[in-house]
């Protein structure tokens, strides 16, 4: 039997006033659903702009304290060197060309670290500028390296400071930077803006580059080199490329002329072991085995015949260039022509890094091993490191 109910005119039934009820509190919680989701949605990207906001304010300010940290070291160098130019009746006329670049303060006496270009054969007058914009002009040229070395650095010497305390720089690491670290890249842009501060990241490592100055007077081999994004410009030769330890881990040496953002620096490491001599013995001692070689890369090997892909490969005797040089290292420890020099003291010689380069990671008198594959055996050499010939 059904239930009769007893309806009052215009009033609800009781199962109709429920579901009412619920539609209400369901329009009501979605209402308030939605409004809780519009304000954490608006909470979320007020979070998340006020994070980019931040991860940009924190780049600015590591950038603003390794200016800080790193540009009282670095200095503007201009240099004058005497040249020769044929008059139109053929002579020879003395002439003066002016240069500028950067260096980088190494020691609390004034030693000064550059590229070897800055300061050509020939320099007549050296006189750098302090970060605060003293200029001294007692500065001596201690040592550089040979036009034909594929490092590209020389040493500087401020012979009277001033009564100035300088601020040497820190010297890092470059074996522990990889592609896509943040560095600052400090120097004298153009020769004229002193101090102009640039940032990027490690673009790539290894490189190796044909530079040669805007005259196009000659070219240059330079091996094992840093690339960078961070503008380096004429002028920024020889300053400081840093990490965000304001550690100096690369010395800016080139740009490529035909391209954006592409520059390139010489990892620190290379250069530690003519430090250690400047610093140490007051001149630049340039540790060498006495050896020309090839560079073996995939088509170098593949043209020489050789299963041996990287390496440093002494190269046959030619007219008026001896494999092994007389009375060097390499002679006395008994090296061959056609030996393949794979590692000095188990550092690889390859793509990333030069035996030259490797090299100048050591100090002239120190023994190493060399592992040395001859007529496909390996074998080790041990060898103690002279300074290379003046000139």
């Amino acid at each position: 039997m059904a239930n009769n109910l007893n309806v009052q005119p215009g009033a609800a039934s009781p199962r109709k006033s429920a579901l009412v009820s619920l539609v209400l509190l369901a329009c009501l919680g979605m209402g308030y659903l939605g409004g809780w989701l519009s304000s954490h949605n608006h909470n979320l990207n007020n979070s998340s702009n006020t994070s980019r906001q931040q991860v940009v304010l924190n780049e600015s300010q590591l950038t603003r304290d390794i200016a800080s940290q790193v540009g009282p070291s670095v200095v503007s160098i201009d240099v004058t060197t005497q040249t020769s130019q044929t008059d139109f009746f053929g002579f020879n006329q003395p002439t003066q060309q002016q240069g500028a670049g950067t260096g980088f303060i190494i020691s609390s006496d004034g030693v000064i670290l550059t590229n070897r270009h800055v300061v050509p054969a020939g320099v007549t007058n050296v006189r750098v500028t302090l970060s605060d914009g003293t200029q001294l002009k007692d500065v001596s040229v201690i040592g550089r390296t040979s036009d034909s070395d594929s490092l590209d650095i020389a040493f500087l010497k401020i012979n009277n400071t001033q009564a100035k305390k300088l601020a040497p720089i820190t010297i890092g690491d470059s074996s522990k930077v990889q592609v896509g670290d943040k560095v600052v890249a400090i120097g004298n842009a153009l020769g004229q803006f002193q101090n102009t501060v640039t940032s990027g990241i490690i673009s790539g490592y290894g490189r190796s580059v044909q530079a040669g100055d805007s005259s196009g007077a000659g070219t240059e081999t330079l091996q094992d080199l840093f690339q960078t994004d961070a503008a380096i410009n004429e002028g920024n030769s020889g300053g400081p490329l840093v990490d965000i330890n304001s550690q100096v881990i690369g010395i800016n040496t080139a740009i490529a002329g035909n391209a954006q953002s592409i520059g390139f620096a010489i990892p620190i490491n290379d250069a530690k072991g003519l430090i250690n001599s400047v610093l140490k013995q007051g001149k630049l001692l340039r540790p060498y085995l006495g050896i020309h070689y090839i560079s073996l890369t995939d088509d170098v090997a593949s043209q020489l015949n050789l299963s041996i892909k990287r390496g440093a490969y002494i190269a046959p005797a030619s007219a008026g260039q001896p494999s092994i040089i007389d009375g060097s290292p390499a002679q006395k420890a008994g090296l061959q022509e056609k030996d393949i020099i794979t590692k000095v003291n188990n550092i690889d010689v390859g793509a990333t890094n030069s035996l030259t380069a490797v090299l100048g990671r050591f100090n002239v008198g120190d023994k190493v091993a060399l592992t040395v594959i001859r007529n496909g055996k390996t074998i080790t050499v041990q060898v103690a490191l002279a300074a290379a010939p003046a000139g």
